[in-house]
């Protein structure tokens, strides 16, 4: 069986798409009408230094990602199953048909917009932690307005939080000798601090309709397969809820233990995946 992973924000650099815009002119053409800007001009140059920012990098890797997949269904077979992390969650209900490539677009580029209007926060990678130790060094330290925004791998959670509690936090982990990587983010996303940008969210969704999902995608915030009724629902869930990667994977290997996972444009999600994998097939401890 295979998977394909579609990655999210952090998987941008200068010079993405380079080769594939001018195979898709008219998706290129469409998709800087529909954001207002030259995308492909943001992608393969960045003039202004916009593509990190997030109401720019979305709708920039939506778009990349998207050609990138267009580019390859010709010669791959389809997949059984799709996922994205967080963005690439879009991607993903594209290639499954949820809707077409325009729709995808104007629903990232009000997500973007939202996201980005958020502030007062942050976000940290916290390295060869569990979530109960995580959350014993805050509950120890007295810190809330903390949540777990990111599930990617048995060593690798990120917590997201207000500013206050995100310094508060990297001062705990100092203290214990945590490893910790600050994300260049200006909001705590996937965190309850994100209700605001969920609710408005919502209301922008009511205004589209959705097709029946023809590839089961997994969903980021319960780490198991759409159903086509709930998909408005899952995606302003999704701004909110956690990242649920690790589990996610744990699922697919769950289906078959020999899962090819193909990731389009990026090999962060595939780093991520080989972690999974070699914890899960690693002997057990003896006593």
């Amino acid at each position: 069986m295979k998977t394909v992973m579609f990655p999210g924000q952090g998987a941008q650099y200068t010079g993405m798409g380079a080769a594939l815009f001018p195979r898709f002119p008219h998706h290129t053409r469409r998709a800087s009408e529909i954001v207002g800007y030259d995308l492909a001009e943001l992608c393969v140059h960045d003039p202004q230094h916009r593509l990190t920012a997030t109401e720019y990098t979305q709708p920039a890797v939506y778009v990349v990602n998207a050609l990138a997949y267009f580019a390859q269904q010709d010669a791959a077979t389809t997949p059984d199953f799709l996922l994205g992390h967080s963005l690439g969650e879009y991607n993903a209900l594209l290639a499954a048909g949820a809707f077409d490539f325009e729709t995808g677009l104007r629903l990232v580029f009000k997500r973007g917009e939202l996201m980005a209007a958020a502030s007062d926060g942050g976000m940290l990678a916290v390295l060869n932690l569990t979530a109960r130790e995580i959350e014993d060094i805050l509950q120890a330290y007295q810190i809330t307005g903390i949540d777990i925004a990111n599930y990617n791998t048995d060593s690798q959670i990120v917590v997201s939080g207000s500013a206050a509690a995100i310094e508060q936090a990297k001062t705990a982990f100092a203290e214990r000798a945590v490893s910790i990587n600050p994300l260049k983010v200006s909001a705590p996303f996937h965190s309850r601090h994100m209700q605001p940008a969920r609710d408005e969210f919502a209301a922008f969704l009511k205004g589209f309709s959705f097709a029946p999902i023809a590839i089961p995608v997994i969903a980021n915030s319960s780490a198991r397969p759409y159903r086509s009724a709930d998909i408005a629902g899952m995606l302003s869930e999704q701004i909110t809820s956690p990242v649920c990667w690790y589990e996610s994977i744990r699922y697919l290997l769950d289906q078959d233990a020999n899962m090819t996972f193909s990731e389009i444009e990026s090999s962060i999600l595939t780093k991520m995946v080989a972690r999974i994998r070699a914890v899960q097939d690693a002997p057990a401890a003896t006593l």
